[in-house]
């Protein structure tokens, strides 16, 4: 596939020489659901102004579906939707005069306007509650007639910012099912980021993570995932003191064990495979847990890895 976006040695610098984006460079292919993750203050934010066009970058070259930001930046925003964390709603019009505004600023006549907003919503289901003033709508309700508004002039590549923060766990569904639709059945670009782990895990064919205005993972969820190459047999105990007894009778110098109150957790290339030793250690001891579950590597797990400082750089691009 064609690239959408082109990101090379980017470095974006601000006064008091504080560089809050770092050498970055990635690629995103046509078509790609790409989630960009990263904690807060790690140059991710920085990253999509700089690909929208709201910030130039001090140096390098970044390209966005094949225009030069710095170069093209009108042509860049022709070709895509952009929903920011802040939604820029007016609470004083209709969702349908705002979508038909929207329209109207993209050069469409007035019947295609209307035309257009009316297929965009029934498409994020907001047809029945089109002519109700914007501020009377739900958080749920906003953010789809945000997205609505970003799609009006069908947009190559759609940047959303954190979409569904704040939102409860239905509506975030909602919007989950409607972003993945753009792309599986419209062939749209995605670029996502999020503070949601299980979202990019859910969504995203790549993910890429910052940390400190570097790229320090990317791949695929599995990928990603597969790097650590440990699972977790977690053992829950009612009872502390019964936890620190497990703690004792399992620790080995094979793999790694650790206590957190009453939870019991062994780390292992292949946690199935010490269960049975496990068990015998803990009957032993007449210890018997709770709760005793295998759980392999997740996405919050290599985040909290390549995020973390003690552990900077175990995963690189």
């Amino acid at each position: 596939m064609n690239g959408a976006i082109h990101v090379n040695n980017v470095v974006k610098t601000f006064k008091g020489d504080v560089q809050a984006v770092r050498g970055v460079s990635f690629d995103v292919a046509e078509g790609e659901f790409f989630a960009f993750l990263g904690p807060n203050g790690a140059g991710k934010s920085t990253t999509v102004q700089l690909l929208t066009t709201l910030l130039k970058p001090t140096s390098g070259t970044m390209e966005v579906a094949g225009y030069d930001v710095n170069k093209d930046p009108e042509k860049v925003r022709l070709s895509i939707g952009v929903a920011l964390q802040e939604t820029g709603i007016d609470p004083d019009l209709k969702g349908r005069e705002l979508l038909e505004f929207q329209a109207r600023l993209f050069g469409f006549s007035k019947k295609q306007a209307k035309e257009r907003a009316a297929e965009l919503l029934e498409l994020v289901g907001l047809t029945e509650d089109a002519d109700r003033m914007s501020g009377k709508y739900s958080g749920g309700m906003r953010r789809r007639l945000d997205l609505a508004m970003t799609l009006v002039h069908k947009p190559k590549i759609l940047f959303l910012d954190e979409p569904t923060t704040g939102l409860d766990p239905t509506n975030r569904k909602a919007i989950w099912k409607e972003i993945k639709r753009l792309n599986k059945e419209e062939g749209t670009t995605i670029f996502l980021t999020t503070q949601y782990l299980e979202e990019a895990d859910q969504l995203a064919d790549r993910i890429s993570i910052i940390n400190k205005g570097q790229i320090v993972a990317t791949g695929t969820p599995e990928e990603l995932k597969r790097t650590l190459g440990l699972d977790a047999v977690v053992l829950q105990f009612d009872e502390e003191d019964d936890a620190i007894k497990a703690y004792e009778a399992v620790s080995s110098p094979d793999y790694q064990t650790e206590r957190l109150k009453n939870d019991v957790t062994i780390l292992a290339e292949n946690g199935t495979s010490i269960l049975a030793d496990v068990i015998r250690k803990l009957d032993e001891q007449n210890l018997h847990p709770a709760q005793l579950n295998v759980k392999p590597p997740s996405l919050d797990d290599v985040f909290i890895q390549v995020t973390n400082d003690k552990k900077e750089g175990a995963v690189h691009e």
